[in-house]
C-alpha cells in the first residue's frame, strides 16, 4: 500500500505598504528574495484574479499592485516557512523604502 506525503504549505495575507506600491524596484528585491529559497512562492491578487510567480519580474509587475493593495501569501516547500517570514517582513517594512 502506498502512502502519500502529504502536502505543506505555508499561506497568508501581506498589504502593499510602501508609497510607490509593487514597481520595478520594490519587485526586484522580492524577485531576488524568493529567489533564495528552494520553495515555490506565489502571490495571488484576488480582486483581480491574478497569480504571480515571486520568482519572475514579469509574473510580479502583472499584478499592478499599489499602495494598500493586499495579496495572498503562498510558500510551499521544504523552506518555506522561512521564505514565507521573509517575504512577510520584506512588504512590511515597505521594501526599505523611505518617503521621499
Amino acid at each position: 500500500m502506498s502512502r502519500r506525503a502529504r502536502k505543506r504549505m505555508v499561506e497568508g495575507s501581506v498589504k502593499v505598504v510602501n508609497q510607490l506600491g509593487l514597481h520595478a524596484r520594490a519587485a526586484a528585491k522580492l524577485v531576488r528574495l524568493a529567489g533564495a529559497f528552494g520553495s515555490r512562492v506565489h502571490l495571488i491578487r484576488h480582486d483581480r484574479n491574478v497569480e504571480a510567480n515571486a520568482k519572475s519580474i514579469l509574473s510580479v509587475l502583472t499584478l499592478a499592485a499599489s499602495i494598500g493593495t493586499e495579496l495572498h501569501l503562498r510558500a510551499e516547500g521544504d523552506d518555506e516557512s522561512a521564505a514565507f517570514e521573509a517575504i512577510s517582513d520584506l512588504f512590511s517594512t515597505g521594501f526599505g523604502e523611505t518617503d521621499r
